[in-house]
């Protein structure tokens, strides 16, 4: 029947008796499949905006800092405070093999406050941190010239500097290489071997350009901070939740200064993976949401292509009867008529995404060329998502035209010709 061209003139023919009636018609297809695919695009370009946020971090890592305690322990009284040093990191990456990173920083300044940084005439107010390497496995940054740190910056204490895009931009002239110069940072000469731009996005991507990088222990000498950690950048190892692994490190640093285990408020802690849970469960919620509306709003067109396959069926009683009296069988018209039907609701539909598409396209070009807002980023359709629009479509088409098939097959030939 699908190759028979005799079959496709008749859906034409079929089809185009009353024009106005088949448009608004598929018009209602049209409009969901439209509707279907913008909520989707909507939804995917919410998702890659706050997605950047998470862009070169470790969504399975965790930070610690101290409080102070609330609760004795072996003689010792509440409210005291302590600090984290070197030996805490060592116990973590001996004792807690659930770590595969453990990256201690120190830190100068900071969110809305600068340490004065100068390079001959010209000076800033920046903040300076006290890294490792394995940072960059934790929050990576990517490096427009030079290097970053490498383990021997820190076995010799040297005293080397990697800048952000902001510092030099406002300690080094316009198309001036900062690197292989100095920079002064509280009466301490660093060499500048490297400069880095952020891959985070918005405000923080702002203030990490403004930041100085130097070795965590060039770091502790140069600024009287021995044996001194303001906090540890941890990373689980592949296939543990950070979660477990950020308890039991809990465990062994409660253990190392004489905290009370039962005293949860002795540790400050940012669990990055489980916002990133957290986030991704939202935006399944959504997808859900958005397939739910569309199919809906696509059910409603459905449901007028089956109103008016009744509304032909009923007029072609006769016709129909003419057929089954020559030796047509049910499944000759069923086939017919559901045939009708996807037509209809597969061409409306294949419209309807085109244009959805196109104009996802053109909102992606238009926010790429004015600067993405943060929170919504290149909204588009995947493949799959396309594919899965077409299935609903010709299963919608094969839905619509059940029922009036039905209707068809059960006129019988006679009761049909004796019809005006």
């Amino acid at each position: 029947m699908i190759f028979d061209l005799d079959h496709w003139a008749e859906i034409y023919e079929s089809l185009r008796r009353n024009k106005l009636r088949t448009a608004l018609t598929a018009f209602g297809v049209f409009w969901g499949i439209l509707m279907l695919v913008l909520m989707l695009g909507s939804g995917e370009g919410l998702s890659n905006g706050i997605a950047k946020r998470f862009t070169g971090s470790a969504t399975n890592s965790f930070f610690v800092w101290t409080r102070r305690t609330t609760e004795p322990y072996r003689g010792l009284p509440p409210g005291r405070t302590f600090e984290l040093n070197n030996g805490d990191v060592e116990a973590l990456q001996e004792q807690v093999p659930e770590l595969r990173v453990v990256a201690p920083r120190l830190q100068l300044g900071g969110f809305r406050s600068g340490v004065n940084v100068t390079r001959g005439n010209r000076d800033g107010g920046f903040s300076v941190t006290g890294d490792v390497p394995e940072n960059q496995e934790v929050q990576a940054v990517r490096i427009l010239r030079g290097r970053f740190l490498n383990p021997l910056d820190l076995e010799h204490n040297r005293k080397v500097t990697v800048i952000g895009k902001r510092v030099q931009e406002v300690l080094f002239e316009d198309g001036e290489d900062p690197v292989g110069d100095s920079v002064e940072i509280r009466g301490v000469y660093f060499k500048v071997v490297g400069v880095f731009e952020s891959l985070l996005d918005g405000g923080g991507a702002e203030e990490d350009d403004q930041r100085l990088v130097v070795p965590f222990t060039t770091f502790q000498r140069a600024f009287n901070r021995a044996d001194e950690v303001d906090w540890l950048a941890c990373v689980s190892a592949d296939g543990v939740p950070a979660s477990v692994a950020e308890e039991k490190a809990k465990v062994v640093l409660a253990s190392r200064h004489q905290i009370a285990p039962t005293d949860t408020r002795a540790f400050g802690s940012f669990n990055l993976e489980e916002e990133y849970v957290k986030i991704q469960g939202l935006f399944a919620g959504i997808r859900l949401l958005v397939w739910i509306v569309g199919i809906g709003t696509l059910s409603a067109g459905v449901i007028g292509v089956s109103n008016i396959l009744l509304i032909i069926v009923k007029e072609r009683t006769k016709e129909i009867g003419l057929r089954r009296a020559v030796g047509a069988t049910p499944w000759q018209i069923t086939a017919q008529v559901i045939l009708e039907a996807v037509v209809l609701t597969a061409s409306a539909g294949y419209f309807g995404l085109v244009l959805g598409v196109g104009l996802l396209a053109v909102v992606s070009q238009v926010l790429t060329a004015a600067g993405s807002p943060q929170a919504f980023s290149d909204p588009s359709v995947d493949l799959q998502s396309a594919l899965r629009a077409l299935v609903i479509l010709v299963f919608s088409g094969v839905l619509a035209g059940l029922i009036p098939a039905q209707r068809a097959v059960r006129l019988k030939p006679v009761e049909a010709l004796r019809q005006e």
